[in-house]
């Protein structure tokens, strides 16, 4: 059971003998060149001893994928998007002693101000800011944004594991083991669930390097997509599989009890497995051409989705980070039982060619992002999406998600007990 699961978080299968990407650049870092706001404290005020209330226990479900994606006139969006000016994504936001010293309240009083460059660019970086250093702090700015947090999509799963529970601050993907593993452009989503917003925190670089925290315009992409491309993927949709469980001790099975071995095992993984990952899998057997893998698949979805705030079409599919086809070609530390991999909605293979075209595109209007202690990245979930290079060395970053429900006031929520036991007895180790 516990394998199973594990297979889900982690980042399946195309045929080799595609044509072949080139290996990937080495090109330095991209910083943005993005306007600077240099941030002005208008009034400093002593902070307050009070302690904030636990978080723990109290956050709500990650809020249903809002789907707005049926008669998407591609020609026109994209002609609309080649004549606007491009906004800088990220915006960047930086600290003057003045505003150091405000504290929390540097972010209260311009609540309205960040909604909007949120809005407009898509991303704001705020930098070189004291108060945002540790998880304490870093809740501090967040809730003196009026932001919501909310539970990772995949929490239930038991493989996302809070850094600071009871500020709900999730430590993202800095375990040595996984330090050479290349994490490519993803919305943090699922067909079933997505978070609003995120904001990724800096509490310790990559100590000997690499590293850098990714991002992307999802509109830019949608934007510089093939439009023969893009129209084939909307027209045929794509279904994501996110785990791979290889059963081999059936293959000297006659061919009846194998069968009814294969029915069984679905039966069960399908009832007890599936469920914690709440992202209405589907359990298919053989669909990479290996008769004895059973595949945990999503349902069909289209790869652009209108924004649901502004209506505006962005590119919204994990695709570059999950095509295994991509991940052959990458560093990549995963599992087997974890390699995930992306189909056309009838699950025929995605040819190469289209896989390089989009990954061409996605690394084109990739930001790689060299953030310090105390750097934070607020993020459109459904616009931008992000990624992480592989590093050397010790990391800390972390991350917290909103939704749209208030902390505490969600009827049913779903448990932590699968969470806190996989992080503390297994991803821990």
């Amino acid at each position: 059971m516990i394998v199973a699961a594990l297979a889900a978080c982690l980042p399946l299968a195309v045929p080799l003998g595609l044509s072949q990407l080139p290996a990937r650049s080495s090109r330095p870092a991209v910083v943005s060149r993005a306007p600077r706001v240099r941030a002005v404290a208008t009034e400093v005020r002593l902070p307050t001893d009070a302690k904030p209330a636990s978080l723990s226990g109290a956050l709500p479900d990650c809020p249903a994928t809002i789907w707005d994606a049926d008669e998407l006139d591609i020609a026109y969006w994209q002609s609309k998007y080649k004549s606007e000016k491009a906004e800088a994504c990220p915006v960047e936001v930086v600290a003057t002693p003045a505003a150091n010293a405000a504290g929390k309240q540097y972010f209260l009083d311009r609540v309205d101000e960040f909604k909007e460059m949120l809005a407009k660019h898509g991303t704001i970086w705020f930098r070189d800011f004291d108060l945002m250093k540790d998880p304490a702090g870093f809740r501090e700015f967040w809730e003196s944004l009026d932001l919501d947090p909310c539970l990772d999509p995949i929490h239930t799963s038991g493989l996302r594991k809070f850094l600071s529970k009871g500020d709900a601050v999730y430590e993202e993907v800095n375990k040595q083991a996984l330090s050479k593993h290349y994490i490519g452009l993803h919305n943090e989503s699922t067909f079933k669930k997505t978070a609003k917003t995120g904001a990724f925190v800096c509490f310790k670089p990559a100590t000997v390097s690499g590293g850098e925290f990714m991002i992307a315009d999802g509109e830019a992409i949608f934007r510089d997509l093939d439009p023969k491309v893009l129209q084939t993927l909307c027209d045929r949709k794509v279904r994501i599989s996110v785990s791979n469980l290889d059963i081999d001790v059936l293959e000297n099975l006659p061919e009846e009890a194998k069968e009814q071995a294969k029915d069984k095992i679905g039966e069960i993984v399908d009832a007890t497995i599936a469920p914690k990952f709440d992202m209405d899998l589907d359990m298919i057997w053989g669909t990479d051409g290996k008769e004895l893998r059973l595949q945990a698949i999503e349902h069909a979805q289209s790869p652009v989705n209108r924004h649901p705030d502004t209506g505006r079409p962005v590119w919204f599919c994990n695709m570059h980070n999950h095509a295994r086809f991509l991940r052959d070609r990458r560093p990549c530390k995963v599992p087997e039982v974890g390699m995930t991999d992306v189909y056309f909605g009838d699950l025929s293979i995605l040819p190469g060619e289209l896989l390089q075209h989009v990954n061409e595109v996605c690394e084109r209007n990739i930001v790689r992002v060299p953030m310090q202690p105390g750097d934070v990245l607020l993020c459109d979930n459904y616009r931008v999406l992000h990624g992480r290079d592989i590093f050397e060395g010790e990391r800390l970053h972390a991350v917290s998600w909103f939704g749209d429900e208030e902390a505490g006031e969600a009827e049913a929520r779903p448990g932590d007990l699968l969470n806190t036991f996989i992080n503390n007895f297994v991803v821990g180790q």
